[in-house]
């Protein structure tokens, strides 16, 4: 168990490092059934385990140019605004519904990046940061109205994190991509930074309402901090299409178990 415990942590780096988010996915159910966490504490454990990496795997992507600060400021903003409003709303939904909803997201989010888009047009505005994204705009939008766009789309993707009561990895990374425009790999590292923010804040929501085992969450994050610098340098070895192709997969595949588990 101890080995797998450590495989679980590494994987979750990985997964971090590689496509910016799914930590949570695999950090929980490996606290739960590999080190017998009860099931509030690990999923507090995972927040922080998932926040700490997350912080760590961010800064080395901002080193690297490959994440733009204002665009994550701004996107993770509104995602907490938003995120609260879904929460909320979520309370009063059923958890299969929500399920099979995420996992719709999910399905729609992995078509629409297999599919063969057509190159960016040329109207888009250089925005200021690391990584320099390409935000398709109309002629006469300008700066303000590409970061209201920004905004938009952190409230729905907060709305939709909210209501189906899993980390937002999955929906940002797509929306900055297939939204904003933002290349895979600058999206991926934007991603980790908000990422990181929202889970520092659900961590602290848990603080002092459920027990936390503080020596079983340093040495899973330490394996994971490790596995996410590797995800990290494998994610500058391919193209930009190549990890649209595999993130696209590795979310059939997270939808399709989250679909037999939770809602078949």
């Amino acid at each position: 168990m101890f080995i797998l415990a450590i495989l679980a942590g590494a994987a979750t780096g990985i997964v971090l490092g590689l496509f910016g988010s799914g930590g949570s996915i695999i950090a929980m159910p490996a606290l739960m059934v590999l080190l017998h966490v009860e099931a509030k504490s690990a999923i507090a454990m995972s927040l922080g385990i998932v926040a700490v990496t997350a912080a760590i795997s961010g800064w080395d992507n901002w080193r690297r140019g490959n994440v733009d600060i204002r665009i994550a400021a701004m996107f993770g903003l509104f995602g907490v605004i938003g995120t609260y409003g879904g929460a909320r709303l979520g309370v009063l939904t059923p958890v299969a519904v929500q399920l099979a909803l995420f996992a719709l997201i999910m399905y729609a989010a992995a078509w629409k990046m297999l599919r063969k888009n057509k190159p960016l047009a040329q109207t888009g505005v250089q925005l200021a940061g690391a990584g320099g994204p390409n935000i398709p705009v109309s002629e006469t939008g300008g700066l303000q109205a590409q970061m209201g766009h920004i905004a938009m789309h952190g409230i729905g993707v907060g709305v939709l994190t909210g209501l189906v009561g899993v980390g937002g990895g999955f929906l940002i990374v797509p929306a900055l991509v297939l939204l904003s425009g933002i290349p895979m790999k600058t999206a991926i590292g934007t991603s980790l930074v908000i990422v990181s923010a929202k889970s520092f804040a659900g961590f602290a929501g848990y603080m002092g309402a459920v027990p936390v085992d503080w020596a079983v969450m340093t040495s899973f994050t330490a394996v994971t901090v490790v596995g996410s610098f590797f995800g990290t340098r494998i994610a500058h070895r391919f193209s930009q299409e190549m990890l649209k192709r595999s993130f696209a997969v590795f979310l059939i595949f997270v939808a399709t178990y989250i679909m037999i588990k939770g809602v078949i």
